[in-house]
């Protein structure tokens, strides 16, 4: 039977390598499973789980760097010998006779050449036979014809002319021609009639599969299954690729050692998903079976799982080889973000191979070879810039995946890198394919590394294995790669930047095809960096308990000082509230610590460092840091609500020290005439010092409107947020025209948080040392205000425990006019009259009072009687028994705070001392006020802790929370900082109207008299 059109063209499959591949080839003879073969199979074996480190390495060679007398092997991607009278071919693949001789031997692997005769010095065009040129010779020592002359070798019957001509192909012996696919020229037949039948036809007694000719008697290779699986639950076709070359190229890569059937073979595995069943001789099967069956031939750069003449498909199916490919060995280079050694380029290639079997060319990844989604050279080369995280998402028209990707192209990546002797060197990259069926168990999916088969070979889109009828036909499904993600892996405690091999995991898309012109696919590439980070989390967790069991104790510290404040020595449920609501502001500020050091650690030592020695947590390993802001948040909160609720419910009076100037006439109601009266002290001196108080109650030390302000300034503006970038610049300003990486949370909260507590500090600092000391303090003003108004305040937040601020005019009186008033300042000012203090001689004027409980007891009793109409007095609604029983109430108070301050009851009587310096850094009393109450001499004006202006250390931390969790539950600063501001804002309204309330409520002031 001759060979047909169709024959020819798939015979060019098995024959497109048809220059000598002498180190690679083992000739046409059969390959059977003999004593040798078979002792190999067992030495392999019984071979270690994984060769030495170095195995995976080889020398990084193109074919355009070997010489003139070697070829590029595409099978061990090496520089091959020619043989003899022999030179390379113009792409450098392959050895071709020297001009002179022809060739007399081809099988796909080594060539033989012969001397040409003198009086037949030309070669035909085929290279097989010599020729007599009557027009002169090529370069290349072929027949040259003159202009408008056709070169014709043999005539029709493919008969060689001793001398150029045209005559029929002769199919006999000597000539063994045929006509090719066009029929207008005579060409050599395909090899494997020759070898089988010496002649050009395949007989009834040979095999005729895929355009070769094959010898029955030979031992062939198991009929393959050419069924193709596909979709999420196993459907199938009969594939019209597979049915046609399956066979063939198995054939012809087991019996011929074929190199580009042996190619085309493995493509045909790597487009099976690398599949592998016992029970069925798929192309994976095939391909483990010659595998299996040419232990004997040897290997490649001395790597077991690369057998000579096949591709390297597999890393094995042993448990537990992936960890040892992936984590055994890290390579020599040096990667670094600065300085004169700077590397932050990954040099990755790629072996390239057409759907035959041939190979293409070497081609950098760059450019986008790997990534389907358009994109600028610029965006598309940043995936390979070190320390990038790169994430690349895109849907893209199955009509256009149609039309860009007619066949499949097949990669074979490696990282090209420098060794120790500056040589350059390949490390094979290992491939992860998740759609990768093991006796139909999709292996790699499991979450064991343990259990992974590694693979080395892919490629991103197949619409050729889903042609059902017709190869020329739109195919039933393509499969598509729409996830493929490299993983860089940092070698744990290096200082020069050295990594393991990197990983790449790609996962299959079956798409069945419907309406090409309406369907799409979303397809993804990421790069993505990672380093142990069992290390950081042991330090965390040891750092958190560390920390938190300092917050219990300090907790513990504040509830006893809370106890002692309160006089009560027992142990209830309302301490043990108490005791949860200390420890859970201690313990937001260990979280807050916590999250805030890991945040900068990382900002700090990723951005600044030269040598890499750090990379940032992926974004699956930052959900612990997430969860700690939280915490802190949540915690924080609690917190700041029960400094709010504490504050609104606090006891004050404002003790009026002003008597009354002598006696008037007064009309009493319900009596006829006239009596005498004292002169009534004003109210509206205790008005302004209660509306003064009632202003300063929300007063901070920083100004909320410009920290906002001035912190999304930086962020936005200046550019402090692309800090926040999961890159290795440390640039605030990005080109557009760049690839701008994703944020990493932790950067987002270390870069925001760090401006906010650098503004905030430094609004504090300017506040306390200028603002306050050269234009405005509120707080001081305020002291002074009571004393030139004679009006003192007597604050309670505890039940034994407050504040007291002396406000006793030295003048005697304050209710006067303007000049005795100008006056009574001036003589104050030359210090012509007593001081202000308490105690005689002193200017101390505030306090912290730890009263007696028999003092507290007293205070209850008229104070009840002030309290008794039960919210806000408004003055125009009270009956008139209620009203005179509330202004009897406050003059008793009045009368009693004012006697208590002048030590009138010997029974309440109280002392001032100054507190000791551990009193004062624990926070708590060590004496308790059991027969008089203490006055500790204060200086520091605490009686602000029960304003925002006393508590600006919490208030300013769940403000940097808020802002925190809005932003990485949003990612927009922007929005952080409006409703961080409309917090602050709805907050201080709370804080100012229940103050408000509770001041007219314990005060007895008609809350409208409050502005």
């Amino acid at each position: 039977m001759g060979p047909t059109g169709r024959a020819r063209v798939v015979s060019t499959m098995a024959t497109a390598e048809r220059g000598s591949r002498a180190a690679m080839a083992v000739g046409w003879a059969p390959r059977g499973p003999g004593t040798p073969a078979a002792v190999a199979v067992l030495v392999a074996l019984v071979l270690p789980g994984l060769p030495a480190a170095q195995r995976f390495s080889l020398p990084f060679r193109r074919p355009e760097t070997c010489d003139h007398h070697q070829y590029f092997d595409v099978s061990s991607l090496s520089c091959v010998p020619c043989g003899a009278n022999q030179t390379r071919d113009s792409r450098g693949i392959s050895c071709i006779c020297l001009p002179g001789f022809r060739m007399v031997s081809n099988n796909g692997g080594p060539i033989i050449c012969e001397k040409c005769p003198e009086n037949m010095r030309g070669v035909t065009e085929d290279g097989w036979n010599c020729i007599s040129c009557p027009s002169g010779l090529t370069a290349e020592g072929k027949c040259q014809c003159p202009t408008d002359h056709i070169l014709v070798e043999r005539d029709t019957n493919g008969k060689l002319f001793s001398e150029a001509n045209c005559i029929l192909c002769d199919g006999n012996e000597n000539s063994f021609s045929a006509a090719n696919i066009f029929g207008n020229r005579c060409v050599r037949c395909e090899p494997t009639f020759i070898n089988t039948t010496k002649s050009c036809t395949c007989s009834e007694r040979a095999i005729l599969t895929g355009g070769l000719c094959f010898n029955s008697k030979r031992n062939f290779p198991p009929q393959a299954v050419t069924t193709w699986h596909y979709g999420q639950f196993g459907a199938s076709l009969n594939s019209e690729w597979f049915s046609e070359y399956l066979q063939s190229v198995a054939a012809a890569c087991w019996i011929y050692s074929n190199l580009t059937s042996c190619q085309a073979l493995g493509n045909m595995c790597v487009m099976n998903m690398n599949s592998w069943s016992s029970a069925a001789f798929d192309a994976c099967h095939l391909f483990r079976f010659i595998f299996d069956h040419t232990a004997g031939v040897g290997t490649v750069h001395s790597i077991p799982f690369w057998r000579q003449n096949l591709p390297w498909l597999f890393y094995g199916d042993q448990l537990g080889l992936a960890p040892q490919a992936l984590r055994t060995t890290q390579l020599s280079t040096n990667f670094s973000f600065k300085g004169q050694n700077q590397n932050m380029k990954l040099k990755f290639v790629a072996a390239c191979y057409d759907v035959r079997g041939n190979f293409l060319e070497w081609r950098t990844l760059e450019r986008g070879l790997l990534q389907l989604c358009p994109d600028t050279v610029i965006r598309l080369n940043a995936a390979y810039n070190f320390g990038t995280t790169y994430q690349q998402n895109c849907e893209i028209p199955i009509s256009k995946i149609l039309t860009d990707f007619t066949s499949p192209v097949f990669y074979d990546v490696y990282l090209e890198y420098t060794n120790e002797n500056q040589e350059q060197h390949l490390w094979a990259i290992p491939i992860l394919n998740l759609n990768l069926q093991y006796n139909k168990i999709f292996v790699n999916q499991d979450s064991s590394s343990a259990k992974w088969l590694l693979t080395r070979r892919l490629f991103l889109v197949d619409t050729l294995s889903g042609r059902e009828s017709d190869l020329r036909s739109q195919p039933r499904v393509i499969r598509i790669a729409t996830k493929l993600r490299m993983s860089i892996s940092l070698v744990p405690n290096t200082n020069s930047g050295n990594i393991y091999p990197p990983l790449i995991t790609v996962a299959y898309q079956d798409v069945e095809i419907q309406d090409p012109n309406s369907q799409s696919v979303m397809v993804s590439f990421s790069v993505r960096y990672e380093m142990d980070q069992e290390t950081a989390r042991t330090q965390t967790n040891i750092s958190l308990g560390v920390l938190g069991g300092l917050a219990v104790l300090w907790a513990l510290l504040k509830t006893a000082g809370w106890k002692r404040r309160i006089g009560s020595p027992m142990v209830d449920l309302q301490t043990v509230m108490k005791f949860l609501m200390y420890y859970a502001g201690d313990l937001g500020n260990v979280f807050f610590i916590i999250a805030t050091g890991t945040g900068l650690y990382w900002l700090i030592f990723f951005k600044a460092q030269k040598a890499v020695s750090v990379l940032l947590p992926m974004l699956g390993q930052e959900e612990n840091f997430v969860i700690y802001v939280w915490c802190a948040f949540a915690l924080k909160t609690l917190q700041f609500l029960h400094m709010l609720i504490s504050q609104v419910t606090i006891d004050i009076f404002f003790i009026d020290w002003e008597r009354p100037k002598g006696k008037v006439l007064k009309a009493v109601e319900g009596e006829r005439g006239l009596r005498r009266a004292s002169v009534p002290v004003s109210i509206w001196r205790t008005y302004f010092v209660a509306n003064e108080w009632n202003e300063i109650q929300t007063v901070r030390k920083i100004k909320p409107l410009f920290q906002v302000l001035t912190v999304l300034f930086f962020l936005e503006v200046v550019g402090f947020k692309n800090l926040a970038l999961m890159d290795s610049s440390s640039s605030l300003s990005r080109s557009t025209s760049s690839y701008i990486a994703s944020y990493s949370r932790i950067l987002r909260y270390a870069v925001s948080t760090t401006l906010w507590l650098v503004i905030g500090l430094i609004q504090i600092v300017f506040f306390s040392v200028f603002y306050e000391r050269f234009v405005e303090d509120k707080i001081r003003q305020f002291v002074d205000l009571c004393s030139i108004s004679n009006i003192s305040v007597f604050l309670l937040s505890h039940k034994c425990f407050g504040y007291y601020i002396h406000g006793r005019s030295v003048h005697g009186h304050a209710d006067t006019d303007m000049e005795e008033m100008n006056i009574n300042l001036k003589r104050e000012a030359e210090n012509l009259c007593s001081q202000r203090g308490l105690l005689p001689n002193t200017d101390g004027q505030t306090f912290q009072m730890s009263i007696s409980n028999k003092t507290r007891q007293h205070y209850d009793r008229i104070h009840e009687t002030l309290i008794r109409t039960k919210g806000p007095i408004q003055l125009l609604s009270l009956s008139e028994a209620t009203f005179e029983q509330g202004v009897k109430a406050y003059h008793a108070m009045n009368k009693f705070l004012g006697s208590f301050i002048d030590h009138v009851h010997k029974e309440m009587d109280y002392f001032v001392k100054d507190k000791l310096l551990l009193e004062r850094i624990l926070g708590m009393e060590f004496i308790e006020p059991v027969e008089k109450s203490i006055f500790y001499n204060d200086e520091n004006y605490s009686f602000s802790k029960v304003l925002y202006y006393g508590n600006e250390a919490t208030i300013l931390l769940f403000d940097i929370l808020f802002f925190s969790v809005v932003d990485l539950a949003s990612q927009d600063f922007v929005l952080a900082a409006f409703l961080t501001y409309l917090q602050q804002e709805i907050f201080r309204f709370i804080r100012n109207t229940i103050g408000r309330k509770n001041l007219a409520t314990k005060t007895l002031m008609d809350q409208r008299f409050l502005i």
